[in-house]
């Protein structure tokens, strides 16, 4: 058996940029799963990927499948043969069915007796005479939401297919995919390089393409090439370029071979927020914005040609010449929102429905602005300046510059509250209020930002479950997954301390008859407990912890999590395990027992192993309790460990229900002491 590269090109018009990768990804894992089940070896696969091409190069394939032996094991022998020995409908149906007659078929004995049998070897097949089908089907599994049909044809694909290149080494593979038919003839980039142009083998394309074609194949390659020379360009005007890398990705998918270059646009316009200026460069055009050292934005962007003329001067004039009536949009929305200052527009929002049954975003901002007073109270953040950024919040939606460029909302109210010389607290609200907007994004981190930001988020998810509008499946429209990871990150990583329940409750109450379900705040409060177990499992922190708090019932966020963080030390001591059962022990006997209140009764302690684990229990109470008090969690579960071999000697030593009532009640009573203990901090007999 011998093994080349195989080399698989589907060449297409341009294909979604923002889906490139994406497909490039499927493509390939499509097809090495289908290698796998085909049970051809081979080395490696890689994904190439053009805006008019998708290809894979699977190196070291072998040439045929490996000959398999079948067995196959049929009707007993009793139920193959009637009396007179003629065979039955059941063993002639067995044996049509794989291809034999009865009396060619083999006999298998065992122990258990004799059965009709067939044991045949599988020549694999040729792996030429594989691929074709293999590529339909990996590129029919593409993850492509709206297929469309081009010219004559029934055949549909994410866009219109011209060519259609399968080589096993240098070895054309005949066959016909998407109703085009395998040649070694591929295109070659548009405007440079041979527009057409042959194939030699696997091996070669890359290179061909390169050299012959002027196409980098290679996504990677491209990528890198784009941030090298923009950031030599930047550099060039001792600058930084904004690099997102979701804009490198659109623009790699959107040029096969990139040469990068440097053009201006008029200062006049850094007059205008710097965000409005590059949302419109990197959002409409796809350009990369240059910043100084200092962050300031320069008037300066890098763009990426898919040619190089040997003078660029006429590409970077048409470059300008296209940007500069968007940034003059930009200006003009900007210099006609300033001819009011941000309260202006409050009156607009009066006028614009959140949600039909919650009301306008005027209102609602009416009650984000007195849940964030109460919050502040909670945290001790400024009531006035909460309730001032909460009124002004939302007031830039109705701003023609927002209306224009929505990605800045937030951004513009907080310039414009600036501008208007608003306390540097509310104008950092304002803008801080949406975070997090994504995962990892940075969080609120002063006291009025983050009770404004809280109580938008807190009202969101109240509004929304008080009116019965629960996110179903992957539909979320109002984001309250994203709420309530942001209240969960706020509380534990700024370590605010409040209570949860009471502020949902105070959302609720602020929002009065718009509340329909009488459940609201037990809805919301597990919704963002259900949202807390994702927080904590993408830590690595695992259900049982979880659950062992949950059980406990903390009321606050940070209490949680400082509960969370000292079970998870606690279950790590070689003491725990054992704590643990003991606790499920304890926890059993007393199920079973009538509850019992009072104090241990000194005179009834027979046994040195119970008077041994009261003496330790009464000295530990009062230390545990100051840990408790302070929120010590992890000091007090380490000392609880030190129980161990009291409570191990306890139980092996001691008899709880015995016949003497008085005895009994007592015990009893030491155990519940005990579980007070134990479970103070969370449930542990779920640890295990």
């Amino acid at each position: 058996m011998t093994a080349q590269n195989l080399l698989l090109e589907l060449g297409t018009e341009e294909l979604p940029p923002k889906a490139l990768r994406k497909l490039a990804e499927a493509l390939c894992s499509n097809f090495t799963a289908l290698l796998k089940k085909e049970d051809l070896s081979f080395d490696s696969i890689k994904w190439y990927a053009t805006p008019r091409r998708l290809a894979l190069i699977v190196t070291a394939l072998a040439d045929k499948q490996e000959d398999k032996t079948i067995e196959v094991k049929g009707p007993a022998i009793k139920a193959a043969f009637n009396a007179d020995g003629s065979p039955t409908k059941a063993a002639e149906g067995w044996a049509k069915s794989h291809g034999i007659t009865v009396d060619q078929a083999q006999r298998l004995k065992t122990d258990k007796g004799e059965w009709l049998y067939i044991k045949t070897v599988k020549q694999g097949s040729d792996t030429v005479s594989l691929v074709p089908e293999m590529f339909r089907l990996a590129l029919a599994s593409l993850p492509i939401p709206k297929l469309m049909h081009w010219g004559a044809k029934r055949d549909e694909f994410v866009r219109p297919v011209h060519t259609l290149c399968m080589i096993y080494g240098s070895t054309l593979i005949p066959g016909s995919v998407l109703g085009v038919s395998s040649s070694k003839t591929i295109r070659g980039h548009r405007f440079m390089g041979q527009q057409i142009l042959e194939i030699n083998n696997a091996d070669t394309y890359v290179e061909q393409l390169r050299t012959e074609g002027a196409v980098i194949a290679d996504y990677a390659e491209r990528k890198a090439m784009i941030k090298a020379q923009v950031e030599q360009l930047a550099a060039s005007v001792q600058g930084k370029a904004d690099l997102d890398d979701a804009l490198l990705e659109e623009v790699t998918s959107l040029v096969e071979n990139p040469h990068v270059f440097l053009a201006s646009f008029e200062e006049r316009f850094l007059k205008v927020p710097a965000e409005a200026l590059v949302y419109t460069m990197k959002g409409d055009q796809k350009y990369f914005p240059i910043y100084t050292a200092d962050g300031k934005l320069l008037p300066k962007f890098a763009f990426v040609s898919n040619i190089n003329p040997q003078d660029p001067s006429t590409l970077i004039a048409g470059n300008e010449r296209v940007v500069r009536p968007r940034l003059s949009d930009a200006e003009f929305f900007f210099n006609t929102d300033r001819k009011h200052n941000l309260e202006y527009f409050y009156q607009r929002l009066e006028n614009i429905v959140y949600q039909k049954d919650i009301g306008t975003i005027a209102y609602r901002s009416t009650v984000v602005a007195e849940v964030a007073a109460y919050i502040a109270s909670l945290i001790g953040a400024d009531e006035a300046l909460c309730k001032r950024a909460a009124h002004l919040a939302k007031c830039d939606l109705a701003t023609t510059l927002v209306t224009e460029f929505t990605d800045t909302q937030g951004i513009m109210g907080m310039h414009y509250a600036e501008l208007d010389g608003e306390d540097p607290a509310v104008s950092k609200a304002i803008f801080e209020q949406y975070l997090p907007r994504f995962a990892g994004d940075a969080i609120p981190t002063a006291p009025v930002p983050m009770a404004v930001s809280l109580a938008e988020k807190v009202v969101t998810l109240t509004g929304i479950f008080g009116i019965n509008q629960l996110p179903k499946g992957d539909k979320d429209p109002y984001g309250l997954r994203r709420a309530a990871i942001g209240i969960i990150r706020i509380a534990i990583e700024n370590k605010l301390n409040f209570n949860l329940i009471d502020v949902i409750s105070k959302s609720a109450a602020i929002l009065g008859d718009k509340v329909k379900s009488a459940d609201t705040v037990t809805n919301v409060c597990d919704y963002i407990f259900n949202r807390l177990k994702a927080y904590y499992q993408d830590q690595g922190i695992g259900a049982e912890i979880f659950q062992a708090v949950l059980s406990v019932k903390p009321v606050s966020l940070l209490d949680f999590d400082l509960r969370v963080k000292a079970v998870q030390k606690f279950k790590q001591l070689p003491e725990a395990e054992d704590l643990a059962a003991a606790y499920k022990r304890v926890s059993n006997i007393l199920s079973k027992a009538d509850a019992e209140s009072g104090e241990v009764d000194p005179a009834l302690l027979q046994e040195a192993a119970e008077q041994a684990l009261v003496q330790h229990l009464q000295a530990l109470q009062p230390v545990i309790d100051q840990y408790y008090q302070h929120g010590a969690y992890e000091d007090a579960l380490s000392k609880l460990a030190e129980l161990r071999s009291d409570v191990d000697q306890f139980f092996e030593k001691v008899m709880v229900n015995v016949d003497e009532p008085a005895l009994k009640r007592n015990r009893l009573l030491i155990l519940t002491k005990l579980a007070t203990l134990l479970s103070n901090t969370a449930d542990i007999s779920v640890l295990y």
